[in-house]
């Protein structure tokens, strides 16, 4: 039996350690019998070094070694070894072998359902059942290693500039305003339910009033809303606020911060951070979080469009809607079917069609093209952009909705001509936001970020009555088409908090009920504050090279919410339902989805 500590991780070992004894423990990665030799490759969280058992030298332990099947963990000690002509350079060991002289098996295993190997070809449903045999494959090993790195960087960053960790309560008091709360029911106070944070927003407000004056958290967070990708029902957020802020110091901090996370991760931090305005950031990219890796921009062509005799053009622009186009270099070669395939693409956008035109031997062509005629074709695709054998792209829809259909066409076009190169990365900050958006089915006015969010200088005056005059001091920090940080500076006073709440549509009996904790704390002397917030899960995703959040966390979910190792959500006993005072209702089964 080995009864002494191990004395180094598989991985760790060198040429530095031959003629030493060493301890090993960890996992038996693969076992070759060659007669009166036994090779295994024996691995843990650092890495895999060979080990050798011999026959003429230790018989026991060479018998034992026989039994040794993969994922066996064992204990072994032995004498490090230069391995001679057998070397393997792909490997850091690669040069050294462990001869063992003693071998504990400290527990068996059953043929995995898959083999713990990078190179595996598994599906993803099998690897989230299984999740602990695929955290074991190297790859995988690693990607939570270096996220834990990169919180690490994030935590000694920010703690050097003078912010202090400060956790926030989880049960705390459900929000009408943004995604939808997890809710849990309390069962000392009967009919009463904790709801769990979306984010600290309020906390951190209320940190500011306690003086604390720099805070931050890595922070789980809670969402109940449609997955995707990029998205899980819980997240971990780095969770930065501060006192007496200008935005142009949190944005400052911020990219910061970033290029440490870059450093961390091994990638170069990009030079300019460009800075749009949404406005502008919609014109140009039909979208508020930009990929600038390439070109590919958008040109509002109504005006041309509507001296058109077709009818999809001169209708839109007699109805007030926008025709927006959009030049792809080098695809007027482009088939009939992947024509027709680009309105699937824009269709969940709410994008009734593409017209598509280009110009080929000096004529121009497209399904539309006679309609439009031969004089406003030219234009368009001039006011594109579109060259010979260029493909101009048009949609006719109301500005946003062209915006979104657009954008998509940019983006599908840009990953079929590869024109974002994956090691290569563009930050921008995407700043001046409307501060409300109006929502047609419910009739009111939401806030586009949050409803603490202050306005810009000079458009308080605009509360209740004109919110569309309204802008926010928001900023978004977006990398390579993806958005990894938001915030803002926040309202400090009361009197503007109430007016804002007044717009969002809330009396004042139920403003106080949801958030008299703060309006009172405002009364108190409370600090101009602002701060920002980077989602970790998709920041560690990008900067670690990974297709999907699930690659950087240790237990996710599936697109559905579902945990297939634990088989959860799932059903509650009666006994707990009874005394949290709950009654079920009748319901889809389990494993159906409701209509809402």
């Amino acid at each position: 039996m080995i009864t002494e500590e191990r004395t180094h991780h598989c991985g760790a070992i060198r040429e530095d350690h031959i003629g030493s004894r060493v301890i090993l423990k960890g996992w038996v990665r693969r076992r070759r019998d060659l007669g009166s030799l036994i090779f295994v490759d024996l691995r843990d969280r650092e890495g895999i070094v060979q080990c050798v058992f011999s026959e003429d030298r230790h018989p026991e332990v060479f018998a034992a070694a026989k039994e040794l099947r993969p994922e066996y963990v064992v204990a072994l000690a032995g004498a490090v070894s230069p391995r001679g002509q057998d070397t393997n350079p792909e490997m850091p060991t690669g040069n050294v072998e462990v001869e063992a002289d003693a071998l504990e098996i400290l527990s068996t295993a059953e043929t995995p359902p898959f083999a713990v190997e990078d190179d595996a070809a598994v599906s993803e449903e099998l690897r989230l059942k299984y999740r602990y045999l695929d955290l074991r494959r190297p790859f995988q090993n690693q990607r939570i290693v270096r996220r834990h790195r990169l919180g690490l960087a994030a935590r000694n960053f920010l703690s050097s500039e003078g912010f202090i960790e400060i956790e926030t309560p989880f049960l705390t008091k459900s929000t009408p305003e943004g995604a939808r709360d997890f809710l849990v029911p309390s069962r000392l106070r009967r009919t009463t339910f904790y709801a769990l944070p979306q984010s600290p927003q309020l906390f951190k407000q209320l940190i500011m009033v306690a003086g604390f004056d720099r805070y931050f958290q890595i922070v789980r967070c809670f969402r109940d809303e449609d997955l995707r990708a990029d998205r899980q029902p819980e997240f971990t957020q780095i969770d930065i606020e501060m006192s007496f802020p200008s935005q142009e110091r949190i944005m400052s901090l911020a990219e910061g911060l970033a290029a440490r996370l870059f450093e961390e991760a091994g990638l170069d931090m990009p030079g300019e951070i460009r800075r749009l305005t949404y406005a502008e950031a919609m014109e140009r990219y039909g979208c508020d979080k930009p990929d600038l890796r390439f070109g590919l921009e958008l040109k509002t062509v109504t005006a041309i469009a509507a001296e058109s005799e077709f009818r999809v053009f001169r209708g839109a622009a007699e109805a007030g809607a926008s025709i927006r186009g959009l030049c792809v270099p080098g695809k007027a070669s482009i088939s009939r079917k992947e024509l027709d395939g680009l309105n699937e693409i824009v269709a969940p956008y709410g994008g009734k069609g593409v017209v598509s035109l280009f110009r080929r031997d000096g004529a121009v062509k497209g399904p539309a093209a006679k309609h439009i005629g031969e004089a406003v074709a030219n234009r368009l695709l001039e006011a594109v952009g579109a060259g010979e054998d260029d493909l101009g792209l048009f949609v006719a829809a109301p500005y946003e909705t062209a915006c979104a259909c657009l954008s998509a066409l940019r983006l599908h076009f840009a990953d079929a001509l590869g024109l974002a190169p994956r090691d290569r990365h563009e930050l921008c900050w995407i700043h001046r936001f409307p501060a409300f958006e109006w929502d047609e089915e419910e009739k009111r006015w939401f806030s586009r970020h949050h409803p603490f969010t202050m306005p810009r200088a000079g458009d308080v005056a605009h509360l209740p009555d004109y919110p569309e005059k309204v802008e926010a001091q928001a900023y978004d920090l977006v990398l390579d088409g993806n958005e990894i940080a938001g915030g803002s500076i926040r309202i400090h006073r009361a009197d503007i908090q109430e007016k804002v709440f007044r717009t969002l549509g809330f009396t004042e009996e139920e403003a106080r009920e949801q958030f008299g904790f703060l309006l009172d704390a405002f009364r108190y002397g409370t600090p101009p504050h602002g701060g920002i917030a980077f989602g970790f899960d998709r920041l560690a995703m990008l900067l670690l090279g990974c297709e999907s959040i699930r690659d950087v966390i240790a237990f996710p979910k599936t697109a559905s919410g579902l945990c297939l190792m634990t088989e959860s959500p799932g059903p509650v006993a009666a006994a707990q339902l009874a005394e949290a005072g709950i009654t079920l209702a009748e319901g889809p089964h389990a494993g159906e989805e409701s209509d809402g």
